[in-house]
């Protein structure tokens, strides 16, 4: 539908308008695309590379709410994601608990770290900040590598899987793949329930001039740290379910290089897009489970591949895609 608009007498202006239900739709029938992908994924491609896929998008997402919407980049989010992995992996192996609760014990530890570093980190802005959960995070690392029930560098093996609720067999590969995509799409949900709401657009307010929040009355730590717990907590959701897919946690999960991974996802994706950590999560695990086959240095590869993608896509690969088409 279009308007046109006489600004002088020679010249008339075409307006585009939208009808109010046509993002909606638009929305929903990508929605339902990607859904209907993600269904019939395992009988395309092999499920536990789908499942890695799941869960470091998970990952990402967890980061890109803090980074793309709160404007606060941390270089600790492994601490929360290997956290998680540890204690979802003791609980399951040596307590003997479902994989329902150990997962949402390990989320629940990784809320607790997350309050507890936020509240250390959020006084400073910037590179202090970012500084600061790295510094918090290299704790974790060593704990992880001292402590006894860690089991140190061989970490926890052989951590079974269970009966979901008692009655599903997530040994099965088919019901272990659809118990992980509908963690994903809760975790998805709330992000974008998080993002398109008061909180949200707070949030936003604060990444583009926090000044100018205070100034109008909204107590900006607050909300930080309330962002920041919420990430940690999906970070940890995200760590929990791949300790039970790989049926590991090892010092992997909770390196400093585990952070800068999900940091490279997401800007590859597009800071500050739903989708974008989704991208660049599948993108860079199809890139590390193709190149280790070969003889090629991967993080090389992977890292040139970044530098080019920020040259040509300033905005990530979605960010891009959505401003060029956005105009038209």
């Amino acid at each position: 539908m279009a308007a046109q608009i006489k600004t002088t007498d020679t010249q008339t202006t075409t307006i585009a308008l939208r009808r109010p239900g046509q993002d909606t739709a638009r929305n929903a029938i990508i929605l339902g695309i990607g859904l209907l992908i993600a269904l019939a994924a395992p009988f395309v491609l092999y499920p536990v590379f789908v499942m890695k896929v799941l869960c470091f998008a998970l990952f990402a997402c967890a980061f890109n709410l803090l980074i793309g919407f709160a404007g606060l980049l941390s270089f600790g989010h492994a601490a929360f994601f290997g956290g998680a992995a540890y204690i979802t992996a003791h609980s399951a192996k040596v307590w003997g608990l479902g994989p329902e609760v150990s997962i949402l014990l390990g989320m629940g530890f990784s809320a607790l770290l997350g309050l507890a570093f936020g509240a250390l980190a959020i006084r400073r802005q910037g590179i202090y900040f970012a500084m600061i959960t790295l510094a918090l995070s290299q704790m974790v690392f060593f704990m992880a590598l001292q402590l006894k029930f860690t089991g140190g560098e061989d970490g926890i093996q052989a951590v079974p899987r269970g009966h979901l609720f008692g009655v599903i067999d997530l040994n099965n590969s088919l019901s272990m793949y659809y118990f992980v995509l509908a963690v994903f799409l809760v975790g998805f949900a709330v992000v974008w329930r998080a993002v398109h709401s008061p909180f949200g657009q707070v949030l936003k307010a604060i990444r583009e001039n926090e000044p100018r929040a205070v100034s109008l009355g909204y107590r900006t730590e607050r909300y930080k740290l309330l962002a920041f717990v919420l990430s940690a907590s999906l970070a940890g959701l995200a760590g929990g379910t791949k300790a039970l897919v790989f049926q590991l946690a090892s010092l992997t999960d909770v390196t400093w290089q585990m952070s800068g991974e999900v940091v490279l996802m997401t800007l590859l994706g597009g800071m500050g897009t739903l989708l974008g950590p989704v991208v660049g999560a599948a993108i860079v695990v199809t890139l590390e489970s193709y190149l280790a086959a070969t003889s090629m240095p991967v993080p090389v590869v992977i890292g040139a591949i970044f530098v080019v993608c920020v040259l040509v896509f300033r905005r990530g690969i979605v960010g891009e895609l959505q401003a060029r088409f956005g105009r038209r």
